[in-house]
């Protein structure tokens, strides 16, 4: 239920129309996320914080995001209606989560098109968020110095200050951060990412891809993101997505090799927002670089 007070603020920011119709979607990492109907029969996604208990604005983030997009014309993220510190709200983009059982062609060019862009720095204009976590984008010229310095040794401190994890995995972790610009490359290509591409950013309707939602973009490796999608492996990214992107984007003939290394970020940021119980996965992946 969304309180009076939040809907008369809401109907504020869309010129007073009185919204006739709300549905909570979502509320995770303090964050409400609801679908909204106005009285012109019109429908909006809403986000704001119903619980804060950081500094960091993630809604702030996430505007300045989805301008970044919106400004550059890129057709598949979410359009900013309207905003404030509290407040952000975009388009309604109509979806069914009917997923496709392969990769489709619209997907892959959607992230090819991101990929696709390009800087001579690892990094972004502004600190972004993922998870409601905010994702630290100061440019750097090194790929294994940003990886190392602003994602891995970023989040593995930050479970350490809360519930050190288990010695042995310490152990390893330290090592592979001191050793870690002989484990992946070291200046590759550096490409605009999502930054957060799992499957619940990724939109459907009757099995056609029609949006990415909840960006937390900066330029970096392409294979980062390739690593995510398929470590979560939903099954529209199909055996064959890893040869169909290296039709339009080459992968480094040493990927598999480093993947896990990439896939480690991922595991350690469900470890810090979820659960300990994710550090099962945290092992696995260890055991995968064999150090």
């Amino acid at each position: 239920m969304i309180e009076n007070n939040t809907i008369l603020e809401i109907e504020n920011l869309l010129d007073n129309k009185k919204i006739i119709n709300s549905k909570i979607l979502s509320n995770s990492f303090g964050i409400n996320c609801v679908k909204i109907i106005t009285e012109d029969n019109k429908k909006f996604i809403v986000k704001y914080y119903f619980h804060k208990n950081n500094e960091f604005n993630a809604i702030e983030s996430e505007v300045d995001n989805l301008l970044f997009f919106n400004n550059k014309k890129y057709k598949y993220f979410p359009k900013i209606i309207n905003s404030n510190k509290k407040y952000l709200i975009m388009s309604f983009i109509d979806n069914n989560n009917l997923q496709p059982n392969v990769t489709s062609d619209d997907l892959l060019n959607a992230i090819i098109s991101l990929h696709s862009r390009n800087k001579s720095y690892y990094g972004f204009n502004f600190d972004t968020q993922i998870g409601g976590l905010k994702q630290i984008n100061t440019k750097l010229q090194n790929w294994a110095e940003f990886y190392r310095d602003k994602r891995l040794n970023y989040i593995f401190e930050l479970i350490n200050k809360n519930n050190s994890m288990d010695k042995d995995i310490n152990i390893k972790i330290n090592f592979l951060l001191k050793k870690l610009e002989n484990f992946i490359p070291n200046k590759p290509i550096s490409s605009l990412l999502h930054g957060d591409l799992w499957e619940g950013n990724i939109m459907f309707k009757d099995q056609r891809f029609v949006a990415f939602i909840d960006p937390g973009s900066f330029y970096g490796h392409n294979e980062l993101e390739v690593s995510y999608l398929r470590w979560f492996n939903p099954k529209f990214i199909d055996n064959n997505f890893l040869d169909k992107y290296n039709d339009q984007i080459k992968i480094d003939k040493y990927y598999l090799k480093y993947e896990p290394i990439y896939q480690l970020y991922y595991s350690l940021l469900n470890v810090y927002l979820w659960d300990r119980v994710y550090i099962k996965d945290v092992r696995k992946l260890l055991e995968k670089i064999k150090i």
